[in-house]
Protein backbone atom coordinates (compact mmCIF):
# COMPACT_ATOMS: atom_id res chain seq x y z
CA UNK A 1 0.00 0.00 0.00
CA UNK A 2 1.62 3.31 -0.93
CA UNK A 3 2.49 5.79 1.72
CA UNK A 4 -0.44 8.37 0.39
CA UNK A 5 -3.10 5.42 0.60
CA UNK A 6 -2.10 4.78 4.05
CA UNK A 7 -2.51 8.22 4.98
CA UNK A 8 -5.60 8.58 3.78
CA UNK A 9 -6.97 5.34 5.36
CA UNK A 10 -5.48 7.19 8.55
CA UNK A 11 -7.39 10.23 7.99
CA UNK A 12 -10.33 8.24 7.84
CA UNK A 13 -9.86 6.13 10.72
CA UNK A 14 -9.12 9.37 12.90
CA UNK A 15 -12.54 11.26 11.42
CA UNK A 16 -14.49 8.63 12.02
CA UNK A 17 -13.32 8.12 15.77
CA UNK A 18 -13.96 12.09 16.56
CA UNK A 19 -17.17 11.71 14.83
CA UNK A 20 -18.14 8.59 16.88
CA UNK A 21 -16.76 9.94 20.17
CA UNK A 22 -18.95 13.31 19.42
CA UNK A 23 -22.27 11.66 17.94
CA UNK A 24 -24.52 12.56 21.17
CA UNK A 25 -27.56 9.61 21.75
CA UNK A 26 -25.67 7.42 19.08
CA UNK A 27 -26.65 9.40 15.80
CA UNK A 28 -25.58 7.49 12.77
CA UNK A 29 -22.30 8.98 11.86
CA UNK A 30 -22.37 8.91 8.11
CA UNK A 31 -19.80 7.88 5.88
CA UNK A 32 -20.38 11.35 3.83
CA UNK A 33 -19.89 12.91 7.12
CA UNK A 34 -16.44 11.14 7.57
CA UNK A 35 -15.51 11.81 4.23
CA UNK A 36 -16.29 15.70 4.68
CA UNK A 37 -14.17 15.64 8.08
CA UNK A 38 -11.52 13.79 6.79
CA UNK A 39 -11.37 16.49 3.38
CA UNK A 40 -11.51 13.41 0.91
CA UNK A 41 -14.28 12.33 -1.27
CA UNK A 42 -17.15 10.08 -0.29
CA UNK A 43 -15.88 7.65 -2.92
CA UNK A 44 -12.27 7.34 -1.56
CA UNK A 45 -13.89 6.05 1.67
CA UNK A 46 -15.29 3.70 -0.31
CA UNK A 47 -12.31 2.09 -1.88
CA UNK A 48 -10.71 1.63 1.86
CA UNK A 49 -13.78 0.56 3.89
CA UNK A 50 -16.40 -0.97 1.15
CA UNK A 51 -18.79 -1.43 3.93
CA UNK A 52 -19.91 0.51 7.25
CA UNK A 53 -18.78 -2.52 8.93
CA UNK A 54 -15.52 -2.80 7.71
CA UNK A 55 -14.77 0.88 8.73
CA UNK A 56 -16.72 0.40 12.03
CA UNK A 57 -14.61 -2.39 12.74
CA UNK A 58 -11.66 -0.76 11.55
CA UNK A 59 -11.94 1.47 14.11
CA UNK A 60 -12.18 -0.62 16.89
CA UNK A 61 -8.72 -1.93 16.11
CA UNK A 62 -7.31 1.19 15.55
CA UNK A 63 -8.40 1.83 19.05
CA UNK A 64 -6.44 -1.11 20.15
CA UNK A 65 -3.44 0.15 18.43
CA UNK A 66 -3.73 3.87 20.18
CA UNK A 67 -4.37 2.43 23.72
CA UNK A 68 -1.94 -0.89 23.36
CA UNK A 69 -4.73 -3.26 24.10
CA UNK A 70 -2.22 -6.09 22.87
CA UNK A 71 0.45 -4.72 25.31
CA UNK A 72 -2.87 -5.00 28.02
CA UNK A 73 -3.41 -8.33 27.73
CA UNK A 74 0.28 -9.46 28.52
CA UNK A 75 -0.55 -10.06 32.16
CA UNK A 76 -3.51 -11.94 31.91
CA UNK A 77 -1.86 -13.99 29.10
CA UNK A 78 1.34 -15.04 30.65
CA UNK A 79 -0.30 -15.13 34.43
CA UNK A 80 0.70 -18.56 36.31
CA UNK A 81 -2.73 -19.39 38.06
CA UNK A 82 -6.23 -19.20 36.76
CA UNK A 83 -7.05 -16.70 39.98
CA UNK A 84 -3.78 -14.71 38.38
CA UNK A 85 -5.71 -14.41 34.93
CA UNK A 86 -8.95 -13.84 36.32
CA UNK A 87 -7.47 -10.89 38.81
CA UNK A 88 -5.34 -9.45 35.72
CA UNK A 89 -8.00 -10.11 32.78
CA UNK A 90 -10.71 -8.09 34.99
CA UNK A 91 -8.13 -5.10 35.63
CA UNK A 92 -7.21 -4.93 31.89
CA UNK A 93 -10.30 -4.78 30.35
CA UNK A 94 -12.35 -2.36 33.43
CA UNK A 95 -8.99 0.00 32.88
CA UNK A 96 -9.18 -0.26 29.06
CA UNK A 97 -12.87 0.55 28.84
CA UNK A 98 -12.67 4.09 29.68
CA UNK A 99 -10.08 4.83 27.13
CA UNK A 100 -12.61 3.36 24.39
CA UNK A 101 -16.39 4.06 25.87
CA UNK A 102 -16.89 7.13 23.64
CA UNK A 103 -16.35 5.65 20.20
CA UNK A 104 -17.95 1.88 22.28
CA UNK A 105 -20.94 3.57 23.50
CA UNK A 106 -21.83 5.54 19.94
CA UNK A 107 -21.73 1.93 18.51
CA UNK A 108 -23.51 0.51 21.48
CA UNK A 109 -26.07 3.35 20.87
CA UNK A 110 -26.62 3.18 16.70
CA UNK A 111 -26.65 -0.91 16.84
CA UNK A 112 -30.52 -1.09 17.10
CA UNK A 113 -30.43 0.75 13.89
CA UNK A 114 -27.64 0.32 11.89
CA UNK A 115 -26.11 -3.43 11.29
CA UNK A 116 -22.98 -2.04 10.69
CA UNK A 117 -22.57 -0.71 14.33
CA UNK A 118 -24.08 -3.78 16.03
CA UNK A 119 -21.79 -6.02 13.42
CA UNK A 120 -18.74 -4.16 14.89
CA UNK A 121 -20.12 -3.71 18.75
CA UNK A 122 -21.08 -7.58 18.45
CA UNK A 123 -17.49 -8.65 17.21
CA UNK A 124 -15.75 -6.97 19.93
CA UNK A 125 -18.10 -8.57 22.78
CA UNK A 126 -17.25 -11.80 21.06
CA UNK A 127 -13.55 -10.93 21.56
CA UNK A 128 -14.63 -10.50 25.25
CA UNK A 129 -16.21 -13.23 25.12
CA UNK A 130 -13.47 -15.34 24.21
CA UNK A 131 -11.01 -14.12 26.75
CA UNK A 132 -13.74 -14.83 29.45
CA UNK A 133 -13.82 -19.00 28.67
CA UNK A 134 -10.21 -18.46 28.38
CA UNK A 135 -9.98 -17.81 31.77
CA UNK A 136 -12.93 -19.78 32.99
CA UNK A 137 -10.97 -22.61 31.43
CA UNK A 138 -7.65 -21.93 33.21
CA UNK A 139 -9.65 -21.92 36.51
CA UNK A 140 -11.69 -25.47 35.60
CA UNK A 141 -8.11 -26.80 34.63
CA UNK A 142 -7.00 -26.32 38.06
CA UNK A 143 -9.73 -27.24 40.12
CA UNK A 144 -11.07 -23.51 41.15
CA UNK A 145 -14.69 -23.51 39.28
CA UNK A 146 -17.29 -23.69 41.50
CA UNK A 147 -18.21 -27.47 41.10
CA UNK A 148 -22.20 -26.42 40.10
CA UNK A 149 -20.73 -24.62 36.93
CA UNK A 150 -20.23 -25.71 33.36
CA UNK A 151 -17.65 -24.24 31.66
CA UNK A 152 -20.49 -22.27 29.71
CA UNK A 153 -22.32 -21.03 32.28
CA UNK A 154 -19.34 -19.60 34.01
CA UNK A 155 -18.25 -17.86 30.63
CA UNK A 156 -21.38 -16.49 30.36
CA UNK A 157 -21.76 -15.14 34.13
CA UNK A 158 -17.98 -13.61 33.71
CA UNK A 159 -18.96 -12.25 30.35
CA UNK A 160 -21.71 -10.41 32.10
CA UNK A 161 -19.77 -9.02 34.77
CA UNK A 162 -17.05 -7.47 32.91
CA UNK A 163 -20.28 -6.09 30.22
CA UNK A 164 -20.50 -2.45 29.09
CA UNK A 165 -23.82 -1.99 30.41
CA UNK A 166 -22.57 -3.30 34.19
CA UNK A 167 -19.33 -1.20 33.85
CA UNK A 168 -21.62 1.45 33.46
CA UNK A 169 -24.01 1.08 36.17
CA UNK A 170 -21.26 0.70 38.20
CA UNK A 171 -19.58 3.81 37.22
CA UNK A 172 -22.58 6.02 36.45
CA UNK A 173 -25.10 4.90 38.47
CA UNK A 174 -23.58 3.73 41.85
CA UNK A 175 -20.73 6.22 41.20
CA UNK A 176 -18.11 4.04 41.79
CA UNK A 177 -14.72 5.13 40.57
CA UNK A 178 -12.81 3.04 38.47
CA UNK A 179 -10.30 1.54 40.54
CA UNK A 180 -13.58 0.67 42.60
CA UNK A 181 -15.01 -0.95 39.36
CA UNK A 182 -12.33 -3.38 39.24
CA UNK A 183 -11.42 -4.33 42.91
CA UNK A 184 -15.29 -4.78 43.22
CA UNK A 185 -15.83 -6.93 40.18
CA UNK A 186 -12.42 -8.83 41.17
CA UNK A 187 -13.88 -9.54 44.48
CA UNK A 188 -17.95 -10.52 43.11
CA UNK A 189 -15.91 -13.05 40.19
CA UNK A 190 -14.46 -14.59 42.64
CA UNK A 191 -16.89 -15.28 45.52
CA UNK A 192 -19.09 -16.47 42.43
CA UNK A 193 -16.81 -18.15 40.31
CA UNK A 194 -14.14 -19.66 42.55
CA UNK A 195 -14.63 -22.59 45.19
CA UNK A 196 -14.81 -21.96 48.73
Amino acid sequence: MSREKIETRQKILDSTLKLLEKSAGGKEVRMSDIAKDAGISRQAVYLHFPTRADLLIAVTYRLDEIYDAAGRLVKPTNAKTGLLRLEAYIEAWFGYLPLIYGVVKAMMDMRDQDDAAKEAYDLRMQHIRNACETTILALKNENQLQEHLTTEVATDILWTMLSIPTWEQYRFQCGWTAQECIQRTQLNAKAVLLKP
